[in-house]
């Protein structure tokens, strides 16, 4: 099994990156919490990689924490949640979130992201109650500084003039439809945001952190 990849980053999309490693380019499907940890294009990157098989497919997921993946390869684990859910789960929530919500018993937040309805918000609290205790000592609250961090990262100048529909294209693909997409850019954007700044704030106003 493929559990790390370290590489120079070749190509950057929200949902997915190129890695060249000493040759070959490895595709990586990523959640979006990942994508902004990213470094700049030509520099080195480290993921946490998981590489999945199934008769029709190979696919490789990474990751910007090994929280993160692990807490993937727990989701993957609850009846009815295939990668793809656990991605845009994960796209919607970091894993620190993610606990969160598992330990205050909070469904709300979770039938927010695309493609979790009630019934598995209800078998993700019950399932993963028993199992997060799997990730102990890699659950570091959030404090004040980190927080600070954040949303000082969101502050980053825009470079594309198309910003606004980078950001709205990313959040379809998450799952969300293009009037939600829409009405939830809208509402945060302002003059000289990048995609990557919108597309977190309009995350973290539809998904209460």
């Amino acid at each position: 099994m493929i559990g790390r990849i370290r590489g120079i980053l070749i190509e950057k999309a929200p949902g997915h990156v190129l890695v060249e490693c000493s040759g070959p380019g490895y595709e990586i499907d990523i959640p979006y919490t990942t994508f902004f940890h990213l470094p700049e294009i030509g520099e080195e990157v480290v993921l946490h990689t998981h590489f999945a098989v199934r008769e029709d497919a190979q696919s490789l997921y990474g990751f910007a924490s090994r929280l993160d993946r692990d807490l993937f390869r727990l989701l993957i684990k609850v009846n009815g949640v295939g990668p793809k859910l656990a991605v845009g789960i994960l796209s919607g929530l970091d894993a620190h979130q993610f606990i969160r919500c598992v330990e205050a018993r909070d469904a709300n937040a979770l039938v927010k992201l695309p493609g979790v309805g009630k019934k598995t918000a209800e078998r993700l609290l019950i399932e993963m109650a028993d199992r997060i205790g799997q990730l102990e000592g890699q659950f570091v609250p959030a404090s004040p500084e980190s927080a600070g961090s954040a949303a000082a990262l969101s502050a980053v100048p825009v470079r594309s003039p198309d910003a606004r529909e980078e950001a709205e294209e990313a959040l379809i693909a998450l799952g969300y439809k293009p009037q939600e997409a829409a009405r939830a850019i809208n509402k945060i954007a302002e003059e000289g945001m990048s995609s990557q700044t919108l597309i977190r704030l309009a995350l973290r106003n539809m998904i209460p952190a």
